[in-house]
């Protein structure tokens, strides 16, 4: 199974297909395995994700275009997993996309939250805040 997924439309797709929550975890755990590494320099406290159970880490490049690559990583392979996810809705967007993008309504599309433990839950939002505050400084300073 390969993680190059288009949109979140095609990973909703993907979750129906599958049907049962034992097989769409297992394709998550699929998808943070083919997650591109990390550098171990980028994982330090400056691009830690606060408010997550596993430590995670990200960082937004962008690119001359305008648009933003999200780099990040995770020591669990249920939080890479929801990385791939966060990627698909955001990766590849400019950081106004990023901030005009409802992440908790394309999340709430694959009922991931009502599946989640109580912490993980907190984690993947946490992802989303830290994404949204990336985005915003990065607005921020092309404004400038």
């Amino acid at each position: 199974m390969t993680a190059a997924l288009n949109s979140i439309d095609e990973l909703a797709d993907n979750f129906e297909l599958l049907g049962d929550w034992e097989s769409r975890f297992g394709y998550l755990i699929d998808l943070g395995k083919e997650l591109p590494p990390m550098g171990e320099a980028d994982k330090c406290d400056a691009n830690r994700v606060h408010g997550c159970q596993a430590q995670v880490w990200m960082k937004l490049l962008p690119e001359a275009d305008g648009h933003i690559t999200i780099v990040a990583d995770s020591d669990a392979f249920i939080v890479k997993g929801l990385i791939a996810v966060l990627l698909t809705i955001y990766s590849g967007k400019t950081a106004r996309e990023i901030l005009d993008t409802d992440g908790p309504a394309q999340l709430d599309r694959l009922q991931l939250a009502s599946h989640l433990s109580p912490t993980r839950k907190n984690g993947l939002f946490a992802m989303v805040q830290r994404v949204r505050e990336l985005a915003q400084a990065i607005e921020v300073g092309a404004a400038e």
